[in-house]
């Protein structure tokens, strides 16, 4: 049963994507303040689908969606996959509620078909732009008979309807972030509200769903806020009390252009697939546009449904700082425990070939120890790789030039032949017997301190920089023994295999 009265005890939002694309950030972070809102409201959350874009909408858009909602834990209500009172929830399965409408405006003398073709709309549209008029449409329809409409559109003659709109007058609102909004009507004309086509308008379906659904709060993004003069206009047309609205900044790039691929990542698909966790990434997304009264910025989903204050939403432009995100990335990453850590690790080593698809016991043990180490400092996990090349990758013949000029000096040379020396009749190897011999070498050559361990650390690791050897020794050690898909060459193997290219 259609009910279109609102209960004024039950605070209802929704979240209303168009399966077209990957979930972008600016719509992540409308869906999360509506999330919020209902859940501090003990309210309801509904997910709806707008799909009436019938050439761009994939089903595999709308699963990416659901999918990547969850990833960031928000949870519906009422929706496509779950039900609930008021569906369907895609507006592809509601035709039939917006033809019903549409045909009580015409009977009632609210709404007229228009005949008037594409190419004669545009031409009016640009005659209009050209004298810098507002591109309004003239209402060249507006006072054709109901009859004749009618028998034109039996003999096959295609014809949108229209919205009759007053013309003059203002349609105002209050909006709980932009306040008091008003608009004129002499810029709004006549809106399409079912194309020729028989598919509703945008600012049509948008309404019916709306209402049908009892939503009280649309929280949307302010690039919307033109098309709320029309809806209200709707409302009042329909008989029914508009929500309350409130219009969301736009997300911007750091040069205040709209984020876009130019900036970098802009979906939460690709955040997730560089190792971004949903816990920073939503915690991020929150601060776009509003800030809690105490002022921390690591917060818990808990917190975050009890600080969250529409109120405190700025109108000021949301500026994405990925450098920020990235610092919250790491607090977060830092308060996981270590078997969450080589969990999410995972998928990205086994990517590059280090780690195989079955991970031994001991392979494990040894996973834990390196990314314990190995992730300080890694902004997200798909960093990880490049971090544990300094294990797996030992290419000498790829020396840079200044690690060159580093064993090319004269007491570099001298450290290194002497460092062969006391390692040729090894047959183990570990940082003690490493910390040995370099003191030896020490008292020996009369070096210390760059001079001795820099050149030790290019023949070991055939970089200049890296992990501190009384870390990076002990790794490689274990992990040679290990049989992983890419073998990792131990201390020794190392030295012998520098030697040999350098002619020591």
């Amino acid at each position: 049963m259609e009910k279109t009265e609102r209960n004024s005890q039950k605070i209802r939002v929704r979240f209303a994507p168009s399966p077209t694309g990957y979930l972008h950030l600016g719509n992540a972070r409308t869906a999360l303040f509506n999330w919020l809102f209902a859940r501090q409201k003990g309210g309801v959350f509904v997910l709806r689908v707008e799909d009436t874009d019938i050439e761009r909408s994939r089903e595999e858009y709308e699963r990416n969606l659901l999918q990547d909602l969850r990833w960031l834990g928000l949870d519906w209500d009422e929706g496509p996959d779950v039900g609930g009172d008021y569906g369907p929830y895609r507006q592809s399965e509601r035709l039939e509620l917006y033809h019903k409408y549409a045909k009580q405006l015409l009977e009632e003398g609210k709404a007229y078909y228009c005949f008037c073709p594409p190419e004669e709309l545009e031409k009016e549209r640009e005659t209009a732009l050209a004298e810098g008029r507002m591109p309004v449409y003239s209402g060249k329809c507006r006072n054709i008979p109901g009859d004749e409409a009618e028998k034109r559109r039996a003999a096959g003659e295609a014809a949108a309807i229209r919205l009759k709109v007053p013309d003059e007058g203002i349609v105002e609102f209050d909006d709980l972030v932009r306040r008091q909004v008003e608009f004129d009507l002499k810029l709004i004309g006549d809106p399409i509200i079912v194309r020729s086509t028989g598919m509703p308008a945008y600012n049509y379906a948008v309404v019916i769903d709306d209402a049908l659904m009892h939503i009280t709060h649309v929280i949307r993004g302010e690039d919307h806020i033109s098309n709320t003069p029309r809806q209200i206009l709707l409302y009042q047309a329909l008989g029914w009390k508009p929500p309350v609205f409130a219009h969301l900044s736009m997300v911007m790039g750091k040069d205040n252009t709209r984020l876009s691929k130019r900036h970098g990542a802009t979906s939460v698909d690709q955040f997730r697939r560089e190792g971004i966790l949903a816990e920073a990434l939503g915690n991020y997304l929150v601060f776009l546009g509003w800030s809690p009264p105490e002022g921390h910025e690591v917060l818990r989903r808990e917190e975050l449904v009890r600080l969250f204050d529409l109120s405190r939403v700025s109108r000021s432009a949301a500026i994405f700082d990925y450098e920020k995100l990235h610092w919250l990335n790491r607090q977060y990453i830092k308060l996981l425990p270590t078997e969450k850590k080589v969990e999410l690790a995972l998928p990205y080593l086994q990517e590059v070939g280090f780690v195989g698809t079955e991970v031994t016991p001991a392979q494990m043990d040894w996973l834990k120890k390196a990314i314990e180490i190995l992730i300080e400092g890694v902004d997200k996990f798909s960093e990880l790789p490049q971090k544990f090349s300094l294990l797996f990758d030992f290419e000498p013949e790829k020396l840079d030039k200044e690690a060159r000029e580093i064993i090319g000096s004269e007491s570099a040379k001298k450290v290194l032949a002497a460092f062969v020396q006391k390692t040729a009749g090894l047959q183990e190897f570990n940082y003690e017997i490493f910390a040995r011999i370099t003191n030896e070498i020490k008292k020996e050559a009369g070096v210390k301190g760059k001079e001795l361990y820099h050149p030790l650390r290019v023949a070991l690791t055939a970089r200049v920089s890296g992990l501190e050897l009384d870390k990076f020794i002990p790794l490689v050690e274990e992990g040679a023994k290990l049989n992983f898909p890419r073998q990792i060459k131990n201390c020794l193997e190392r030295v012998k295999e520098i030697s040999r290219l350098l002619n020591w």
